[in-house]
């Protein structure tokens, strides 16, 4: 078995954290925009102090403590404090409105949240009654009534505490560590139940063949309410290196200027972002244009050796790393050796084309529901398009339907105060229903293919995979993102979300007017632009999968305005609920239609 780590708990990570002593383990941005580091000892006499102020307040083993915030060294401070007790943590998405977080504090039955900031803050004196909430903690500096100053609550005291120690020790693998609330592409809401013993095992086995050491560092931006941040951050924290806290997405590019970090670890949204900014500035000049087609082209003839860990040595390759791919990595710090990608598919284009200008994405799947990971691909056993071999630890087999099943040590046991959803989760036999259709490739390497519930079957009886045909359109910097509809019905339509940015820049040098959204959409020339678009994409798809009309509509697709996810993929029920006149019109004449 290749198992990196002996972990029974996550107190086991808090542990070996604190003999790092001195060694600076964290850095967080000041509020003067300077980047303030935190040492282990320091960090680990924070997190004792805290947990003596929770255990003051009554809470022990089994009870829940939210935590309600963006990436700050005071969630992780939280999450140990909460961990150390045997108490249950329950993260919440910062992003989430009011009425979400009202349900899932109750629903959880929180006796405390910490929160991050006044924004926040009004979230929770917003839900109303919240019979078992009993303290509210708030981060940030003010006068917030009725709410404790986080700042006054911890502490830096040296030595040793035999009661945090024991405490520590208490805590078994089959404890409850974490409650995570699902945010769920089809609109439900679970929460996860996930033990020490989960997470912990996990860890153990996640990251084989990756090699890291004392020496690395990361930016943990992705939100940390997300397991798979979390994971990171922990595994991080395992081999020594350094985690730097980002709280908000648009200071990323600024961070990674400052850290220099040595691992990148994000969804597919942020490398198509990064891609599409890449192109976008390129438009902007015939020079730079061929020249970026020419640096990808030399790179895609030499897109093997690279996936080999080789550097090419053909002179062509070699001049368009120093002009092009070089300044492609500068972007992120200059220093990362390894770049991960999860959450969704990454899709063959967008590896494909990361791969030509120099850069090796290890792609990974798992859920919330698996403590994230159950295939990860690494230096050594990695296949573009696939997400690597699934982990040793956990046993997996495929429906007749193509489902992937699992079962192993990090596998929820289910979902919180919900039975019924916990037995539709499990098969009659103890598996775990995943809800993705996957095969296993030659020499083991596992490739995803879609979400179950999102196939399509046309009334053909054609199954349309929605989400590699979304990810070619989002290959294109013009745009944002892409929805395939067309469930029961004779042929697939899309709906388009434009990379407004990318898209206002194009009109202006075109003398079409971009005041106003609505009117820009409407254009025939913006028609026509994103037509030529899916026409590309449909010269690569089967004849039934082919797209016979699109929308482009006026709006940004975005997590706050609710069509994404926090972790970026699509609520699909969202969107076809807001642009339902859209979709019928798809298929108004569809009865008389002969197409698709």
């Amino acid at each position: 078995m290749r198992q990196i780590f002996e972990l029974r708990t996550l107190n086991d990570v808090l542990s070996g954290l604190a003999k790092r002593g001195k060694q600076e383990a964290m850095l967080w941005k000041d509020p003067a925009g300077a980047w303030q580091p935190i040492t282990a000892e320091d960090f680990y006499a924070r997190v004792r102090t805290l947990a003596r102020v929770f255990a003051g307040w009554g809470v022990t083993k089994g009870d829940r403590v939210a935590i309600l915030a963006e990436n700050r060294w005071e969630w992780t401070a939280t999450d140990f404090a909460t961990l150390a007790l045997g108490a249950v943590d329950v993260p919440l998405y910062s992003t989430l409105p009011a009425d979400q977080i009202g349900y899932m504090l109750k629903d959880s039955g929180a006796k405390v949240v910490v929160v991050s900031s006044r924004e926040q803050y009004d979230k929770v004196i917003a839900c109303g009654d919240l019979p078992g909430l009993q303290h509210v903690v708030v981060m940030d500096a003010g006068e917030f009534p009725g709410a404790e100053a986080f700042g006054s609550l911890v502490g830096e005291t040296a030595g040793e505490d035999e009661w945090f120690a024991q405490s520590l020790r208490s805590v078994g693998p089959d404890d409850l560590a974490t409650i995570i609330y699902t945010s769920g592409t089809t609109g439900d809401s679970k929460g996860a139940m996930l033990t020490h013993g989960n997470l912990a095992s996990n860890l153990n086995f996640s990251t084989f063949g990756f090699h890291f050491t004392a020496a690395d560092s990361w930016i943990s931006f992705l939100p940390l309410s997300h397991v798979t941040a979390r994971h990171l951050d922990y595994v991080l924290m395992c081999y020594g290196a350094k985690v730097a806290f980002c709280p908000k997405f648009d200071d990323l590019a600024e961070a990674m200027k400052a850290i220099k970090p040595t691992v990148f670890v994000a969804v597919p949204r942020v490398y198509e972002k990064i891609r599409q900014a890449v192109e976008g500035k390129a438009s902007g000049s015939k020079i730079r244009s061929r020249l970026l087609r020419w640096a990808v082209a030399t790179g895609a003839a030499h897109r093997d050796e690279v996936l080999a860990g080789t550097t090419p040595a053909a002179l062509g390759w070699t001049l368009a790393n120093r002009l092009i791919f070089a300044k492609i990595r500068q972007a992120f710090g200059g220093r990362v050796h390894t770049f991960v990608s999860g959450g969704a598919p990454l899709g063959m284009d967008t590896a494909g084309w990361f791969a030509d200008v120099g850069i090796v994405i290890y792609e990974g799947y798992g859920l919330t529901e698996t403590s994230p990971v159950i295939a990860l691909a690494n230096p050594k056993e990695h296949r573009i398009g696939t997400v690597g071999p699934v982990l040793e630890n956990v046993e997996h087999r495929f429906a007749p339907d193509g489902e992937l099943e699992v079962r192993g040590p990090s596998v929820t046991h289910g979902y919180w105060n919900k039975e019924g959803e916990t037995r539709e989760a499990f098969t009659a036999d103890g598996w775990f229903r995943t809800g993705d259709i996957g095969e296993l490739e030659a020499g083991g390497f596992l490739r995803i293919t879609d979400r179950k519930k999102e196939l399509l079957k046309t009334s053909g009886g054609k199954l349309i995979a929605p989400q590699p045909i979304e990810n070619r359109l989002k290959a294109n910097h013009l745009v944002g993102q892409a929805a395939l509809v067309g469930d029961k019905h004779k042929f697939a339509a899309v709906l388009i979300s434009p990379n407004f940015g990318a898209l206002e820049g194009w009109a202006k040098g075109r003398g079409v007017s971009a005041a106003d959204r609505q009117k820009l959409v409407a254009d025939e020339r913006v028609k026509t632009l994103y037509q030529g678009i899916v026409d590309e994409v449909n010269g690569r798809l089967a004849h039934h999968e082919t797209i016979k009309r699109i929308e482009v509509v006026p709006d940004e697709w975005s997590v706050e305005d609710g069509e994404l996810t926090p972790s970026m993929k699509l609520k699909r029920r969202v969107i076809e609920s807001k642009y339902k006149a859209a979709i019928d019109s798809f298929y108004r004449d569809e009865a008389g239609s002969s197409r698709g």
